[in-house]
């Protein structure tokens, strides 16, 4: 009597994944199944299998020998949405590691990923996203990125997208931004960052401060935000419950104040009572960026005047363990007690 063939395989076997070669020709075997252009299962078992293989280091410094990110970046052309998500994961899963990301800057991978951008697949748009973030932490990402001209690209994708990506895209245009602002401001990035600001999630608000500061600190970033009347939904900023959200509100309305019309406006907007607030019992960064803006503020006589009753407090602080604090609230002082 002849054997029965099960009908299942064995609870072993994954059957979405590929059979894995043993030692160093395990990747070899699935770098060689991505090009398998005739057979589509073929390719998707191979990229799950590469989902799971490289979450470990050692397998990503193999995968780089043998040239699979360039074999990834083929396949991001693909027509099937299953290769296309499983290849942007695989990027990312892999862009953990420094070496990776510096491969994937010399292939050119920045611009295949910025295509998919527009991508239908929710997925393949959050891993896309997710790598360029990744690859834009370093120096040399970051101008990566803004070489390829991708700044108005990401801010344009700011107000069409889920609001996961959104904080991507935050994160990513921060990075940018520590290299060059004129894109951004080119591209009205501020125009896109103010309704944020009013955004019921914390995560977004405070990110949206934040990248508000760092454009403010060209003297055209200023001028636009002055224009734009951003300055009193910073002001209200201050009185968040999260302590990031009020630590860049602050920063920002500090970036903003240099300016005479900056000044004007946040002392219109009542600014002075909810930073005297922020002196007590907050953390550093609050304190700090709070200290700076009253000292650019109590520039403006009408500024000054009101600020004498902050006094006893900043003179509290010129004695706070941080060293920071402590040089802000002496200048603080000075300015306030200035007298032509």
């Amino acid at each position: 009597m002849l054997p029965r063939v099960p009908a299942k395989l064995p609870e072993s076997i994954d059957a979405t994944k590929s059979w894995l070669a043993y030692g160093q020709l395990e990747i070899p075997k699935l770098n060689r199944e991505l090009s398998a252009r005739e057979d589509l299962l073929t390719r998707q078992r191979a990229l799950r299998s590469l989902c799971d293989e490289m979450h470990n280091p050692l397998k990503v410094s193999e995968a780089l020998r043998e040239g699979v990110p360039h074999s990834l970046k083929e396949l991001l052309t693909d027509e099937d949405p299953a290769v296309r998500v499983l290849a942007t994961e695989v990027l990312f899963i892999m862009s953990s590691s420094h070496v990776a990301r510096l491969e994937y800057l010399n292939l050119d991978i920045i611009l295949p990923l910025a295509k998919l951008f527009t991508d239908e697949v929710f997925e393949v748009r959050q891993f896309s996203h997710q790598t360029l973030e990744r690859c834009s932490q370093t120096r040399q990402g970051a101008e990566g990125v803004v070489g390829c001209g991708l700044v108005a690209t990401l801010v344009s994708r700011i107000r069409p997208e889920e609001n996961e990506i959104k904080s991507v895209i935050l994160d990513t245009l921060h990075h940018c931004l520590a290299v060059d602002t004129h894109q951004a401001l080119e591209a009205k990035a501020l125009a896109e960052l103010a309704p944020l600001l009013k955004s019921p999630l914390a995560d977004l608000r405070s990110k949206a401060a934040r990248d508000i500061m760092d454009l403010a600190f060209p003297l055209a970033g200023k001028d636009q935000a002055c224009e734009m009347k951003i300055v009193p939904s910073l002001v209200g900023l201050l009185e968040d419950e999260v302590d990031e959200v009020k630590a860049h509100s602050a920063g920002a309305l500090m970036a903003i104040t240099i300016t005479t019309q900056g000044k004007q406006q946040a002392i219109s907007s009542d600014a002075i009572p909810s930073l005297m607030h922020l002196l007590n019992n907050q953390p550093d960064l609050v304190t700090l960026n709070s200290v700076k803006t009253i000292t650019c503020l109590a520039e403006a006589p009408e500024g000054r005047q009101s600020l004498h009753d902050a006094l006893p407090q900043l003179k509290a602080l010129q004695h706070h363990g941080n060293d920071a604090i402590c040089r802000a609230a002496t200048r603080a002082i000075e300015v306030i007690t200035w007298k032509p």
